[in-house]
């Protein structure tokens, strides 16, 4: 292959013309070369990346002066270019050419510059007052914040994302209209230090207006605002309108949400929250198939109507058949009352046969939800009628209650689906009044505990918690829902679903007492692949002389798998000299 060859090449890469041009027509009376670099380490990946002679795979060097030190020159004009951004302003670059087969180029970057004085000055057009101290707090934790304060090493591209970074905190923050008056970076190479001054409009104080709506059409004219949580006159602050935007996100009747303003200065004193959005389709279909050690096979059909008798109500229901479990529920959720909570009713019968212990369950009943942050707290009341059958040939029993329950739980973790990192506590207090003359009254509290932390970089250890006690003379005639069984998948592993509770002939029953705990530690072999080892142990009672802990220990497998997180589990119980398989699959279409 000619020399000049490589020259076109290059040109068609987007290196400068009439210089490959030059290089194309004396190639053929050239000498071709290695060039080597001989630089310290943090600059060589620079310089290889962006200098035209070094990117040559075989550089053909022209025999005439002039075309020689053009090449040079050029060399030596990018190396400069490229090493000030990285701060360093005084190089000494060489070329040795004593080879004529073997250059090599030799750069020495000098003493890198350092920032010496930041100045970080803030003006407006407009007097604000400053009664409170808002305004100085503000501006000296910028100052605070700065990117890059004096001893730090200058980059270029550090000092535009420094200058940025602080335009966006004002936007983000009351000023959303702020903008730079000057930037200036006053460098001096014989000392190898950086002043660096700015300038800031801040312009004047954001305050929000009404809330203009786009994109509403099936939907009532109040829905949107039943979400809202901003209030007109409130100062502009860009965390509020992300949090207004995630609720609405949150709403099962949009498909879209952007919650914006216009930082147009004339606006400031009571600027438009504009809300664009996109209606959901109101009807859903939904079926399902899936598997777990606890239950069994599963298969699922449900229906949803998003904006029911256009109000924007939301009707959920569903029938779920599962082999130890069926259930058929209806609920009905309101929009939230200007996003400080939501109120939905429902009904429900549920049916299991679990160890033994058939349970057949009407219910209806109000919740309200109130969702603060990462703290949700919810208050139910229910009317419940439940028929028990403890064996095969045991006498039924019925009874009726009216129950209240209040429940607040704390989910704090860095990935609701794959927590590596955080906590989640539940706290539940409830009680019942009997309705019928087998019914008791009774009291209830209930607490778990789930925290993880992570060990390096590919393991997870995890620790949970758990306990309840309810307050009753005894078991008879208060609701299996509000008694406790243990055993199985996110319980104590070893033992089957429900099945650590109190012996009741052939059956196993709740009792009054439970405790739980487990200790699991997950090594990842890959983003969406782990393996786990655990230990649980735990029990559920009638009384406390009869509480004994069962302990379960094991190996697993953790799959991030598209349908959701998949777990499997083998565990052996104490005593017991064959595993049992725990895992849990569910598949949505």
């Amino acid at each position: 292959m000619r020399p000049g060859t490589w020259f076109l090449r290059l040109c068609r890469k987007g290196s400068g013309f009439f210089v490959c041009l030059l290089f194309y027509f004396s190639a053929s009376a050239s000498e071709v070369a290695t060039v080597e670099l001989d630089a310290p380490q943090e600059i060589q990946a620079l310089l290889k990346q962006y200098v035209f002679l070094l990117r040559m795979d075989a550089a053909a060097i022209p025999e005439a002066g002039p075309d020689r030190s053009a090449l040079t020159r050029r060399a030596r004009r990018e190396v400069s270019a490229l090493l000030a951004t990285e701060g360093y302003f005084s190089p000494e670059i060489r070329i040795d050419r004593s080879d004529a087969a073997r250059w090599r180029l030799i750069v020495e970057p000098g003493q890198r510059t350092v920032v010496e004085e930041v100045n970080i000055q803030f003006q407006s057009e407009t007097n604000e007052s400053d009664a409170d101290g808002e305004l100085k707090t503000l501006r000296g934790q910028l100052r605070r914040d700065w990117a890059m304060p004096p001893g730090t090493p200058f980059r270029q591209s550090n000092w535009e994302s420094a200058k940025q970074a602080l335009l966006d905190a004002l936007r983000d923050e009351r000023y959303a209209a702020a903008k730079f008056v000057s930037s200036k970076a006053e460098i001096d190479p014989d000392i190898a230090k950086a002043n660096l001054s700015i300038v800031v409009d801040t312009g004047p104080t954001f305050r929000l207006g009404a809330i203009k709506v786009t994109g509403l059409h099936d939907l009532p004219p109040d829905f949107i605002g039943r979400y809202n949580t901003l209030k007109e006159g409130a100062i502009y602050r860009r965390r509020d309108l992300l949090a207004f935007q995630e609720s609405l996100q949150n709403a099962a009747q949009l498909a879209v949400v952007v919650v914006s303003i216009d930082p147009d200065p004339q606006q400031a004193a009571a600027v438009p929250v504009q809300v664009a959005i996109t209606e959901a389709p109101p009807r859903r279909i939904g079926f399902g198939i899936g598997a777990s050690s606890n239950t069994g096979l599963r298969v699922e059909s449900t229906y949803r109507h998003l904006n029911l008798f256009e109000k924007g109500w939301e009707l959920a229901s569903g029938l779920r058949l599962e082999q130890k479990r069926q259930s058929l529920y209806s609920d009905l959720f309101l929009p939230p009352n200007q996003g400080r909570y939501r109120d939905s009713f429902g009904v429900g019968l549920d049916r299991s046969d679990l160890e033994g212990l058939k349970v057949f369950t009407q219910a209806a009943g109000v919740t309200r939800t109130v969702t603060q942050g990462y703290i949700e707290t919810q208050i139910s009341i229910r009317v419940q009628h439940e028929a028990i059958q403890p064996g095969e040939y045991a006498d039924k029993s019925s009874y009726s209650t009216l129950t209240l329950n209040v429940g607040r739980t704390w989910r704090a973790v860095n990935n609701v689906l794959n927590p590596r990192q955080g906590h989640v506590l539940e706290i539940q207090l409830g009680g019942g009044f009997g309705l019928s003359p087998q019914a008791k009254d009774f009291g209830r509290i209930y607490g778990r505990n789930q925290h993880y932390f992570t060990l390096g970089k590919d393991n997870v250890l995890s620790l949970r918690v758990e306990g309840g006690y309810t307050f009753a003379d005894s078991r008879d005639g208060v609701p299996q829902d509000f008694l406790f069984r243990a055993g199985g998948t996110q319980s104590v592993r070893g033992y089957a679903y429900r099945s650590l509770g109190v012996q009741e002939g052939s059956a196993v029953a709740g009792g009054r007492i439970l405790a739980t705990g487990s200790v699991e530690l997950v090594h990842w072999l890959k983003p969406s692949t782990g393996l786990a080892v655990f230990v649980d142990s735990g029990d559920a009672a009638d009384t406390a002389k009869e509480f004994t802990f069962r302990t379960g220990y094991g190996l697993g497998m953790r799959w991030l798998s598209p349908a959701g997180p998949l777990a499997v589990d083998l565990a052996w119980g104490e005593g017991k000299t064959r595993p049992r398989l725990h895992f849990g699959v569910s598949v949505a279409f």
